[in-house]
């Protein structure tokens, strides 16, 4: 049974964290609090999350500067980020967003159904990311022990393949419906799924037999 993913969100307010707590209930995860930017990073210390969703407006440490800190990690690097913000200043403060490293930026208040779309998007792709690694790791493991483990290993490495050639054409299918829309956020959220898919395919195509 899959494990469930986790979902870290920041904010400093309690009845907004009550508030995206019944919004995302619905994708049956694990929903982590954090009240501040520093509570934030200490969670990312341990544990994995599928996406982060980071309040903008935060007294000390705020979004952006969080949000600079987990870039800063190689370990938290990959999270996505969606920033949340009850004030939206305009273009500037958007851009800022992105250049922060979030793949998308939300304004308060938000429809509950897009956001819980959005979040499932990465969800998603964080559950197969997971259970593409580990279906590798046994592959080399079978490939290691050599004979019939490695018959069994090529037969693997195929069922691997024809899983993420369905995530990519999903993908593929996702950005064609994107193309030319003036939604940056989901644009960006689309970029990062597909530079993602892309890492994975290098990591499969690395692992076929002659590729060293």
């Amino acid at each position: 049974m899959m494990q469930k993913a986790k979902i870290l969100l920041v904010d400093d307010r309690p009845e907004n964290l009550l508030a995206l707590e019944a919004i995302l209930s619905a994708l049956d995860q694990t929903l982590v609090r954090a009240a501040s930017g520093e509570e934030a990073l200490k969670a990312l210390l341990t544990d994995d999350f599928a996406v982060i969703l980071l309040d903008v407006q935060m007294p000390g440490m705020d979004g952006f500067e969080t949000a600079a800190h987990i870039k800063r990690r190689e370990r938290t690097r990959d999270i996505p980020i969606i920033f949340l913000t009850a004030i939206n200043h305009g273009p500037h403060h958007t851009f800022r967003g992105y250049a922060a490293g979030a793949v998308d930026y939300i304004s308060k208040p938000f429809d509950p159904w897009v956001l819980r779309a959005k979040v499932s998007v990465f969800v998603d792709l964080y559950a197969k990311n997971c259970q593409l690694k580990e279906q590798a790791a046994l592959l080399r493991l079978q490939l290691e022990d050599g004979g019939d483990g490695q018959a069994l290993g090529g037969a693997l490495l195929g069922e691997l393949s024809a899983r993420l050639a369905a995530v990519e054409e999903q993908a593929e299918a996702l950005g064609k419906q994107l193309d030319g829309g003036e939604d940056a956020g989901v644009a960006a959220t689309a970029a990062h799924l597909e530079r993602k898919l892309a890492a994975l395919r290098r990591a499969l195509d690395a692992m076929r037999p002659g590729s060293s």
